[in-house]
């Protein structure tokens, strides 16, 4: 049984946890001790440290899951791959690519994987439409449309996403690096990247609104759009091929049932037979995604996503960021 350390007990430190089968949770860390405590009660003979030294380098830990602030995510991740754990780092990874480089220098030099969670190609919706295209179902791909947002909560401004220091950037880098991972995932690689950040509504130094458009080598493009001031929270992934559309709408929960929608072309070009399906039940993708990172483990393979996948996706904020404003 593979034994697990958190590190970063907040939200997402605990849906990590929660999801990791029958795996043993032996530690828990956070700067803020009180919180490590809490989440280390809910799972009998874990231990609680607010050390991320200790916890990423422990003896007897065999996964180090960093789910901290961007800043400290990289430097937790060396260090845990030093020590010969296997790592899943939250998105995006980094606050910048090259903050990744160490850490896929210490996983080659012991031999250990790292994955980056990107769990949303991990929805139900989502796996289902990157069948269709696999099937050829879509025909060649041609564009992508993408919106994906939140409207944020009182005092969002001075929370930790809000400084540059620890965050690295705003919405792109938050929300806005699942709609660029997803669309390399459906189109493959991005030539060229250009966009618009701007920030309307939160009194921060970081943007609250990102616009993108992204063109592969062949000219297939995708436009992106990520949002902190979507007063009702949605998701939108809109696929298109010669041969049909594929529309991925909400995530669940606050997002709305998530719901696929095929619509095929039909020969007269008239109106398209259509194929829905609606996934109802509790977002599994965290359980999956972790799944997949037990069998990268297991049977030794490079992870998908991994460290490559989320240093393109950082390139591509790089260059939106490096635009004047």
């Amino acid at each position: 049984m593979n034994s697990i350390a958190i590190i970063g007990c907040g939200l997402i430190g605990t849906k990590r946890a929660q999801a990791a089968g029958d795996c043993l949770i032996r530690l828990c860390c956070d700067t803020v001790r009180a919180r490590a405590d809490q989440l280390a009660a809910r799972f009998p003979g874990a231990e609680s440290t607010a050390d991320w030294r200790a916890a990423a380098t422990h003896p007897e830990v065999d996964i180090v899951i960093v789910a901290t602030t961007h800043d400290q995510l990289a430097p937790i991740a060396e260090a845990a791959a030093a020590a010969g754990k296997h790592v899943l780092i939250e998105k995006p990874g980094g606050r910048r690519a090259a903050e990744l480089d160490p850490v896929l220098r210490e996983a080659r030099r012991g031999g250990v994987k790292v994955r980056v969670g990107f769990n949303h190609r991990y929805h139900r919706a989502m796996q289902k439409a990157h069948q269709i295209l696999l099937a050829g179902e879509l025909g060649d791909l041609m564009f992508i449309r993408g919106r994906y947002g939140h409207g944020g909560r009182p005092g969002y401004e001075k929370e930790w996403r809000a400084d540059p220091e620890l965050s690295g950037g705003g919405e792109l880098l938050d929300q806005g690096i699942h709609l660029i991972d997803l669309s390399r995932w459906f189109l493959g690689e991005f030539q060229q990247a250009s966009g618009l950040i701007a920030t309307y509504f939160w009194d921060m130094p970081v943007e609250d609104n990102a616009f993108l458009t992204l063109m592969t080598a062949r000219g297939q493009t995708a436009f992106l759009h990520a949002s902190w001031t979507e007063w009702k929270n949605l998701f939108s992934l809109e696929i298109y091929g010669r041969h049909g559309k594929l529309e991925i709408s909400g995530l669940g929960g606050s997002y709305g049932v998530e719901r696929l929608a095929h619509y095929k072309m039909s020969p007269d070009m008239g109106p398209p037979a259509t194929d829905i399906w609606e996934f109802p039940m509790a977002d599994n993708s965290w359980q999956v995604e972790f799944a997949e990172f037990l069998e990268d483990i297991r049977l030794g393979r490079d992870p998908v996503p991994g460290i490559g996948d989320a240093q393109a996706a950082l390139r591509v904020i790089e260059r939106i960021y490096s635009e004047p404003r």
